[in-house]
């Protein structure tokens, strides 16, 4: 199969084994016997056995977002394995028929299988799915830029963004594509992508501080015609966005001819059809895809019908090459929990203030539009022993498969959800609320808080009752801890022990 990078332009064949685009240029004499051959061929051809193919024809896109390299089953998730499974049995998916697999961006960043890899095992394991195109999500940015490429280079298909410019000007940059057009057997099908306008606080702001992620409808207008001057059939929208962006998005996408919009970020569920225009969003972490449905007639290149819908990845058969590649990664996952990525002097002992704090002060590290951590200290299992720390180590500190989410509450609801086993960054209770540079809480304001998606599902807590509409960063909870050692590069003349904070903070 070709790939798009082994094009020269932005079209991409996709199975050009069974129509292949073609334009021979004749003499204006050679065109006219050319012409006149056709016809009498055609008139000639009175078999009564010959068929006419019908000019009905159907499109499906089926869609996964917010990934986060959840690649393996467990118990959050079925996979990714059984979905390529599902997709086969459900959907009669087939690698060379009438079907585009797309990402709405977020491919990694979440379990050590992928995060410890960065990214890599989820790029391998879309690549054996048969992903036509992804668009760049918020995590995309999280291991830097250099990184993001080196992804890129390794993916099959493209990574999409077309509202990404270089800071203060209007050139995109070398890893961002703005759209695509892929031959689907004769239907030429354009793909714009949009990144979320997010991305500078919900990724590392360091690493995009050189872009400027410009507004949706902006870009679409700016860059839809010119899909269509390239000759698409049909045009599809994808976008690291959530459902209230794109419902804002569905005039400026009615009026320019959009077929489809599909999304992702906030890791909802949507899957509606508004003023002739699909809508999808799966979920995230593998548990979902979205679907697609258009109706093409061939004859006058038009959309004859559109239908969309969401359906949970349960009841798939594992896909073996995909299950064979998982395998791999896991075992890679186990060899590595053996690196050290620090060193203490002394340990540091388990229910320990210095613990508590280490571990909370590592997840503003790792969101810096946070202003505040809330977690339980049933959740750091152990201390850290002294010598040489190896993420094996880490991992026995904070061993569940909790992911950190990130909430609005007001100080009045912050302090309404503290209990007695809550450990805290950003903040201390001892005689009043305080901020950790000693300024007094605003009862009335609104905070960034981190907590995990355990507590918040725990009746006994009141976080859902404040913000029932929190974000998943997709991050396992022991990930900012390893993000955070590992960049203090530790060692017996600079132990961990000069960074700890031992001062109780409840």
């Amino acid at each position: 199969m070709k790939r798009w990078k082994d094009l020269p332009t932005v079209f991409h064949d996709l199975n050009h084994t069974r129509r292949v685009d073609t334009t021979i240029t004749f003499g204006s004499g050679f065109r006219w016997l050319a012409v006149v051959a056709v016809l009498f061929l055609s008139a000639c051809d009175s078999n009564p056995s010959s068929t006419t193919e019908p000019t009905a024809r159907t499109l499906v896109l089926l869609t996964t977002n917010d990934e986060h390299g959840w690649i393996e089953e467990s118990s959050e998730t079925d996979g990714a394995a059984r979905l390529l499974g599902l997709w086969r049995s459900a959907e009669g998916y087939d690698e060379n028929g009438d079907f585009l697999v797309l990402s709405d961006g977020d491919n990694w960043t979440g379990p050590a299988i992928s995060t410890w890899f960065e990214g890599e095992s989820a790029v391998e394991v879309m690549n054996a799915m048969g992903y036509d195109a992804s668009v760049l999500g918020n995590h995309e940015f999280d291991f830097t830029v250099e990184v993001l490429r080196e992804r890129i280079t390794q993916a099959n298909f493209p990574y999409l963004a077309a509202n990404i410019v270089l800071d203060g000007t209007s050139t995109l940059p070398d890893f961002a594509t703005p759209y695509v057009i892929e031959n689907v057997n004769g239907i030429r099908v354009g793909l714009v992508g949009l990144a979320s306008v997010t991305t500078p606080w919900t990724t590392f702001p360091t690493h995009v501080e050189d872009y400027e992620f410009t507004p949706y409808a902006e870009a679409l207008q700016d860059w839809v015609p010119q899909v269509w001057s390239a000759g698409a059939d049909i045009v599809v929208v994808m976008g690291h966005i959530c459902r209230d962006e794109i419902l804002d998005l569905l005039p400026t996408a009615r009026q320019l001819g959009v077929s489809a919009i599909t999304g992702g970020h906030c890791h909802e569920f949507m899957g509606e059809v508004r003023d002739g225009v699909a809508m999808v969003i799966a979920g995230w972490r593998f548990d979902a895809y979205g679907r697609v449905q258009l109706g093409f007639d061939p004859d006058t290149r038009t959309v004859t019908s559109v239908d969309a819908s969401f359906r949970m990845n349960t009841g798939g058969t594992p896909d073996p090459a995909v299950q064979a590649i998982v395998s791999t990664w896991q075992q890679a996952a186990q060899a590595e929990l053996s690196e050290v990525i620090g060193y203490a002097e002394a340990s540091v002992p388990d229910e320990s203030a210095a613990l508590y704090n280490l571990v909370t002060d590592s997840w503003l590290f790792s969101r810096p539009g946070a202003d505040i951590v809330m977690t339980n200290d049933g959740g750091i299992r152990q201390g850290i022993p002294a010598g040489d720390i190896s993420l094996g180590t880490v991992v026995g500190v904070l061993p569940f498969q909790n992911t950190v989410i990130e909430l609005e509450l007001t100080g009045s609801e912050i302090v309404a959800c503290l209990k007695s086993s809550t450990v805290v960054a950003g903040m201390t209770t001892g005689g009043g609320y305080f901020h950790a540079d000693g300024t007094p809480m605003k009862m009335d304001s609104t905070y960034h808080v981190l907590t995990t998606d355990y507590l918040y599902a725990l009746d006994s807590y009141d976080f859902a009752l404040y913000d029932p509409t929190p974000y998943n960063t997709g991050l396992n909870y022991h990930q900012p801890t390893v993000d955070y050692i590992r960049s203090l590069n530790t060692s017996a003349a600079n132990p961990l022990n000069a960074y700890l904070d031992h001062d109780p903070r409840r």
